[in-house]
């Protein structure tokens, strides 16, 4: 008996439309190494491009606003090194201002630049390890080793300033903890004279990579337009050609005495925000070289800012209004006038923004943060669209962004 075989008209199927692609959903993250911190991307994929991304946050919620309004002013700079933990000396800043301003406190000429220096020192250190992790995530593992010994030796600076490395909680509202150091900005200078050409090398095995360009030109493009519509700040947005920086646009702490310049890609990919991040480690140590240069003398605190900082812990020991002062400030806060007040820096990821509403007292009524990251990411539904699976990591790196502000 013979058996007919029968073979189908797979062409004329296809031609019908007989055939649907089965779309599969996979979730990247919240584990996945590439994801730079507890993110999580539900991908829909056809084949290995992707159709459709969602971010998915919150992994690392704390409800930092909320504890905000049931802490001192005081109380609550620790809590602004875990936002951004890569430069807890630029948060720290950021939301001093914030507070200063509605106390109406005008910090003298030292503190200033003190902090200007702290803050750039910081952002060499945040881009440092995004420069690492993005390394990693598109197989450089080199460059993740040279870079955290950099960053290594900026720790030990700022456990010298600080007494801590990684949390520092160093500014106060009105003031910085303490002056820096005998010799400190000697070593501070030393340190950039040897980084320019470590950060050359370590550029030297990125920028002109064939892998490393391969995975990053023309990866994750943003346009100019859609870089302002979603509200994307810091090197994301310049590095589609939008020349925005809160330090030359709108400065403070005395940003407009120093000279730097504000790079900007020209086509918006992940190469051209990773190229944006090198040329602001180059700018940060020009800054940081005039601001030691020209170091004036005088205090590091606002004389008006004995009421809302601690005094001398010797003072308290020794005099009785002083041992009041100190009580009334742990028990209560210091008292701020009623008003509101919104202030953004210009932090590593982008701008920081503090907004805080005060009925009077030693507690703020409402505080909320403007965090980059969380701005940043929202963009991720529309980039990764059309990308391959593996450009979804290249794109993640590019963007730099850390879960702990993203959530709060």
């Amino acid at each position: 008996m013979a058996v007919e075989h029968t073979i189908p008209d797979t062409a004329a199927k296809h031609a019908q439309g007989a055939f649907e692609t089965e779309r599969m959903s996979i979730s990247m993250g919240p584990s996945h190494p590439s994801t730079h911190g507890v993110l999580r991307l539900q991908l829909e994929l056809d084949g290995e491009v992707v159709t459709k991304a969602d971010p998915v946050i919150g992994y690392l919620h704390r409800g930092d606003e909320k504890i905000a309004e049931n802490m001192t002013y005081n109380q609550f700079v620790p809590y602004t090194d875990r936002l951004d933990y890569l430069a807890p000396l630029a948060n720290n800043m950021a939301y001093a201002i914030a507070v200063e301003r509605l106390a109406k406190l005008e910090v003298p000429p030292r503190c200033q630049a003190i902090r200007v220096i702290t803050a750039e020192m910081a952002r060499i250190s945040s881009h440092l390890m995004g420069l690492g992790a993005f390394g990693i995530d598109v197989g450089a593992w080199t460059v993740f080793l040279y870079s955290f010994t950099e960053r290594e030796k900026l720790y030990k600076l700022f456990e010298e300033l600080t007494g801590a490395r990684f949390t520092t909680s160093y500014t106060r509202i009105g003031g910085v903890a303490r002056d820096v150091p005998p010799g400190w900005t000697d070593r501070v200078l030393a340190f950039c004279d040897q980084f320019l050409p470590q950060l050359e090398e370590i550029l030297s095995l990125l920028t002109r990579n064939k892998i490393f360009t391969d995975r990053t030109a023309g990866v994750g493009v943003i346009s100019r337009e859609d870089a302002i519509a979603y509200g994307l700040t810091g090197p994301n947005l310049r590095g589609s050609g939008v020349p925005l920086d809160l330090r030359k646009d709108r400065p403070y702490s005395g940003y407009e005495q120093y000279e730097f310049d504000v790079p900007v890609g020209s086509r918006g990919d992940a190469y051209d925000r990773y190229l944006v991040r090198a040329e602001e480690m180059r700018q940060s140590v020009r800054i940081i070289r005039q601001a030691i240069a020209g170091l004036p003398a005088g205090k590091w605190y606002a004389e008006d800012a004995r009421r809302i900082f601690a005094p001398p812990k010797d003072k308290v020991l020794t005099s009785m209004e002083e041992l009041i002062q100190d009580f009334m400030l742990v028990t209560e806060g210091p008292q701020m006038p009623a008003g509101e007040v919104y202030f953004e820096a210009e932090n590593p990821k982008g701008a920081l923004g503090f907004y805080v509403v005060s009925k009077g007292g030693g507690v703020p009524w409402r505080l909320k943060i403007r965090s980059p990251s969380f701005c940043n990411l929202s963009i991720l539904p529309r980039v990764c669209v059309g990308a391959m699976v593996s450009d979804v990591v290249a794109i993640l790196g590019s963007f730099d962004f850390v879960m702990g502000e993203c959530d709060r």
